[in-house]
């Protein structure tokens, strides 16, 4: 408040310890905060864009040329692969994704390329395979039940079923596999 009332007093305008005060009619207060309201809540539906993976150049992978690279010049243009082949260490994999999610809803893919490079036994490069988005599959798994044999018992009948029951078996009598 002092900067204030220095300022005031050397425009030559109200007295030391006065206090200026700026309001708002009631109207605009109430538009004020409905704007800054809505602006926060609209900062929520913002969409959140993710990047997954491996950054493709295109240079780069316009460099890697079947028959002239190898293992070691790959690794030195391209960097360690997102993935090896389970089966032979002769296919090596690079992916990247793009997504894409609105507030609480799922990611949502909106671009994915995977780079396949293939080596011969040699370990130099055979091919190079580009596969994008035609990949993508989006699965539901199925939320129908697996019907099992025997009762569907509740909670407290498996908690508190037994209650009673142990040593009840023994005084029906003589059994084929228990004898008295």
């Amino acid at each position: 408040m002092f900067i204030l009332e220095e300022l005031v007093k050397s425009a030559g305008g109200l007295s030391p310890g006065v206090l200026i005060e700026m309001s708002l009619p009631i109207g605009s207060r109430a538009a004020l905060a409905a704007i800054v309201g809505g602006a926060i809540l609209a900062a929520g539906c913002t969409p959140i864009r993710t990047h997954q993976g491996y950054v493709l150049d295109e240079t780069l992978v316009a460099a890697i040329q079947p028959g002239v690279d190898n293992r070691d010049s790959v690794v030195g243009t391209l960097g360690r692969p997102t993935f090896v082949s389970q089966f032979s260490d002769r296919d090596w994999y690079y992916v990247s994704r793009d997504t894409r999610q609105l507030a609480f809803n799922s990611p949502r893919p909106t671009g994915q390329t995977v780079l396949h490079v293939r080596f011969d036994e040699a370990g130099n490069v055979q091919g190079v395979e580009r596969t994008g988005m035609e990949l993508v599959e989006n699965i539901r798994p199925s939320s129908d039940k697996t019907p099992t044999l025997g009762s569907e018992r509740s909670l407290f009948q498996e908690l508190f079923g037994n209650i009673g029951a142990v040593g009840a078996s023994g005084q029906r009598g003589q059994t084929a596999d228990n004898p008295q």
